[in-house]
């Protein structure tokens, strides 16, 4: 595991940390049962199976 030699500030800990953000999931259009719906790309394969079911 790496160690730093030297001991990190508070205010460039901080900021690396401010600067890392999460990333939106990103949305398919699928047609499920006739309607058209925005799921999660890696659910696609799952509602057009029938494992998953569309709510209202």
């Amino acid at each position: 595991m790496a160690v730093p030699k030297r001991k990190m500030s508070r205010a460039n800990t901080r900021a690396r940390r401010s600067a890392w953000t999460a990333k939106l999931t990103q949305l398919d259009n699928v047609k499920v049962q006739g309607q058209e719906v925005a799921i999660p790309r890696r659910l696609v394969k799952a509602y057009q199976t029938g494992r998953l079911t569309v709510e209202d």
